[in-house]
């Protein structure tokens, strides 16, 4: 098993190979794991979570990015954050598809994760292969995660500066948007911005969120065009990474997702849910009875 330093240094070289070979054994909790991920000596490097509703154009932003960023020699690692099928557990991994442009550059490294489950989007192995990426001297890490509404509230549990990413057709719901996801942005994205309502959409979101003790930046983007990333970098770059006032609470939401993790790690979903399909057809079946016995 490759060491922390030893690691370090593969990717301080722009070589990926070990490091994807780490992120499997931690993905897939094989020997060596949990004693790598004790050792770790995490960097400052800013985690950047980017969610909002699905064909908000996320991924073709994160590419908007990574082309910027890449352009000025930077080193980005990104994790894109796919569903897990709750019936056959497999997983579609598709921005190894939307994102193809990005493999071959040596500074860029892609990992594709499934959600196993999580409803948030967010699983222990995300918090975990995070951490390990942060080890790994790159200057910024982008969480992509898949798009589910409310739930995606988790990211606050990982990121350091959360992007919320909205298009101008949710504008006749502007009033309905959730208190959580605005309490997690640090900035907002109006992408799509070419279409129209654009204008009277960002106008009224930000109107709502300067009603808040502090004001959030909301940018508009064409993702697709490359229009206004410049913009979105600086108000990235402008955020305190090192005065973060929810630090404690992202270590806890954290600590928590590792905790469900560990006290779940005897129990196999897949057999699981064969119990369940064997036992549901016994009409005295009673499902709070069953999870008390796996208690």
């Amino acid at each position: 098993m490759i060491t922390v330093p030893e690691l370090v240094s593969q990717v301080e070289s722009n070589n990926f190979r070990e490091l994807a070979r780490v992120l499997t054994i931690v993905e897939n909790e094989l020997d060596g794991a949990e004693q790598l991920l004790k050792t770790l000596k995490l960097s400052s490097t800013p985690v950047i979570g980017i969610t909002g509703p699905p064909g908000a154009g996320k991924s073709t932003l994160v590419n908007a990015l990574i082309n910027n960023w890449s352009g000025k020699g930077k080193k980005i690692a990104v994790l894109a954050i796919d569903p897990t099928s709750p019936f056959n557990l497999g997983s579609l991994l598709g921005d190894r598809i939307r994102m193809s442009e990005q493999f071959t550059k040596d500074n860029i490294y892609i990992r594709s994760i499934a959600t196993r489950g999580s409803l948030g989007g967010l699983s222990a192995k995300t918090i975990e292969m995070t951490d390990v990426l942060r080890a790994c001297g790159f200057d910024y890490i982008l969480v992509e995660t898949v798009g589910v509404g409310q739930s995606e509230v988790e990211i606050a549990g990982l990121a350091d500066l959360s992007i919320v990413v909205l298009v101008p057709e949710s504008g006749d719901e502007i009033q309905n948007i959730k208190s959580g996801l605005m309490e997690i942005a640090d900035i907002f994205v109006v992408n799509k911005s070419d279409r129209e309502g654009a204008d009277t959409f960002t106008n009224n979101l930000r109107n709502l969120v300067h009603q808040k003790s502090v004001a959030i930046p909301v940018v508009q983007t064409s993702a697709n065009r490359a229009e206004g990333v410049d913009e979105l970098i600086s108000s990235i770059e402008a955020h305190t990474f090192l005065v973060n006032s929810r630090k404690p609470y992202l270590l806890a939401e954290k600590a928590w997702k590792l905790l469900q993790q560990a006290k779940m790690k005897n129990i196999d979903k897949r057999k699981l849910q064969e119990d369940i399909i064997s036992l549901s057809t016994n009409p005295d079946f009673n499902l709070y009875s069953f999870v008390e016995s796996m208690v």
